[in-house]
C-alpha cells in the first residue's frame, strides 16, 4: 500500500476535527430553507489552521465556525455554481463583508461565523433603516466589480450577456426543472389553485408582446438576499456593520433581477421600497456607466411579474407540504392563506381576471393531502425539513 501524502493526511485530519466540532454539545442547529447550519466552537487546532488576521471575519481563540449541510429539499431555484467557495472567493475580492468558505468537505462544508443577529430578528417586518438601505445598495454595485473570470466556469449553454436570453434562462428553469417536474405530484392542486397550464409560456407571450428587455452588463448576482441573509453586527470602533450570507444560490447575470428578488423578499414598505430603488439606481450610476440604469424602471416591472410567477410554484408546494401527516384546521386555513397570496401576487402577470378565494384553495389543499398520504413514504422530506441524524445541538430556525 502506498503512503498517504500530505495532503491527503491534512485532510483527513481536517475532516475529523471539524466533525468532532461540528457536533460539540454546545453546537446550535439554524434550520432554513435549503441548508441546515451547526454554530460551534472551532476548538483550537482549526483555529490555529484558518487565523487569517481579517480585522472583520478574523478568528481569535474562541471563535465559532458555521458547519453547513445542503438538505435534501424541492428544486425551486437554479444553482448554477455546485462550489459555494469558489463564488464566495470571487465575491471577497471586491465585497469585505461577506463570509469566507474555510473548507469543502464531502456533503457538507465549514464557513467562518459572523458574531450579530440576523436583521430577521433585528427588525423582522418594518422599516430597516436609510443606513441599511445605504449599506444594500453598495452591495450591489460592489458585486458589478466581480470579474467573470474570477468566478466558476459557466454550465454549456448559459447566456453571458443578453438581459433578454438571461430571463429566458430563469423562465427555461422554472418552467422545466419547478412546474414541469413536480406537475405529477402537484399538477392537480396548481390548477385548483388557479394557476393555469404552461403558465411561464404564458408570461413569456406577455413579455414578447409588449417590449423587449434592454441589455446591460451582467454581474454576480446574490438573488436570495432578504432579512434572514443579513448579519447585523456591533463592530467596536465602527459601529454597526451588515454582513451579507448565503451566497450558494448566486447566479450571473442582470443586476436588476438581483434588484427584484431582494424587493420581493424584503417586503418593504412602500416608502422603504421607493427608497431602495432609487438608491440602487444612483449607486449603480456612480460605480459603473448609464448603460446599468437604462430603462430600468421598465425592466424591474417584467422580473418582478417573472418573480411573482415562478413563486407561485414553491409558495403552493411549500405550503402543501408543511401540512405533515396530521395537519389541524389551523394548518388548512395558513396553507390556504399562503397560496392565495401567491397567485394574487401573480396574477396580472398571468393574465388572470378571476382567481379562487381562499375557501375553495382550502378544499383543493384538503384533497390533495388525502390522496398524497398514499406516497408519503416515498417521495422528498418538505424544504424546510432537516435530517435528524445531522442536528447536533439546540435548534432554531434562520437563514
Amino acid at each position: 500500500m502506498s503512503a498517504l501524502s500530505p495532503s491527503s493526511v491534512r485532510r483527513a485530519w481536517l475532516r475529523k476535527a471539524a466533525e468532532t466540532a461540528r457536533c460539540a454539545p454546545d453546537g446550535e442547529v439554524i434550520t432554513g430553507h435549503h441548508n441546515e447550519n451547526v454554530v460551534a466552537p472551532l476548538g483550537p487546532g482549526l483555529t490555529l489552521l484558518f487565523r487569517t488576521g481579517d480585522k472583520l471575519f478574523g478568528l481569535k481563540g474562541k471563535s465559532r465556525g458555521k458547519f453547513r449541510m445542503p438538505l435534501d429539499t424541492l428544486q425551486v431555484v437554479p444553482r448554477l455554481w455546485e462550489s459555494e467557495k469558489a463564488v464566495l472567493d470571487a465575491v471577497r475580492r471586491s465585497v469585505s463583508r461577506v463570509p469566507r468558505c474555510l473548507a469543502e468537505l464531502e456533503g457538507w462544508s465549514l464557513h467562518s461565523y459572523q458574531p450579530g443577529a440576523p436583521l430577521s430578528e433585528v427588525a423582522p417586518d418594518g422599516e430597516v433603516g436609510t443606513a441599511r438601505l445605504e449599506a444594500f445598495a453598495d452591495l450591489f454595485a460592489r458585486l458589478t466589480d466581480v470579474r467573470l473570470k474570477w468566478l466558476p466556469k459557466l454550465p454549456d449553454g448559459y447566456p453571458t450577456e443578453g438581459s433578454r436570453q438571461f430571463l429566458g434562462w430563469l423562465a427555461r428553469f422554472a418552467q422545466e426543472k419547478v412546474y414541469e417536474a413536480n406537475r405529477r405530484r402537484f399538477g392537480e392542486l396548481f390548477r385548483t389553485v388557479g394557476v393555469p397550464d404552461n403558465p411561464i409560456d404564458t408570461f413569456l407571450d406577455r413579455l414578447d408582446r409588449s417590449t423587449r428587455l434592454t441589455d446591460r452588463p451582467f454581474s454576480v448576482l446574490h438573488t436570495d438576499l432578504h432579512r434572514a441573509n443579513v448579519i447585523v453586527s456591533d463592530v467596536p470602533g465602527v459601529g454597526e456593520r451588515l454582513c451579507f450570507i448565503d451566497w450558494e444560490l448566486a447566479l450571473y447575470g442582470d443586476p436588476v433581477h438581483d434588484l427584484a428578488t431582494h424587493l420581493v423578499r424584503m417586503g418593504y414598505g412602500d416608502r422603504e421600497r421607493e427608497a431602495m430603488k432609487e438608491l440602487w439606481a444612483i449607486r449603480m450610476k456612480e460605480s459603473r456607466s448609464g448603460r446599468m440604469v437604462e430603462n430600468w424602471r421598465e425592466d424591474l416591472d417584467w422580473y418582478l411579474a417573472f418573480e411573482y410567477v415562478q413563486s407561485v410554484f414553491p409558495d403552493t408546494m411549500r405550503a402543501a407540504l408543511s401540512l405533515g401527516g396530521e395537519p389541524t384546521e389551523q394548518d388548512f386555513d395558513a396553507a390556504a392563506q399562503r397560496i392565495h397570496r401567491a397567485v394574487a401576487r401573480a396574477a396580472v402577470p398571468l393574465g388572470l381576471s378571476t382567481w379562487p378565494e381562499p375557501a375553495l384553495v382550502r378544499k383543493g389543499l384538503c384533497s390533495w393531502h388525502e390522496n398524497d398520504l398514499r406516497d408519503r413514504d416515498t417521495v422528498a422530506p418538505d424544504a424546510g425539513d432537516a435530517d435528524p441524524g445531522l442536528s447536533c445541538g439546540a435548534s432554531r430556525t434562520g437563514a
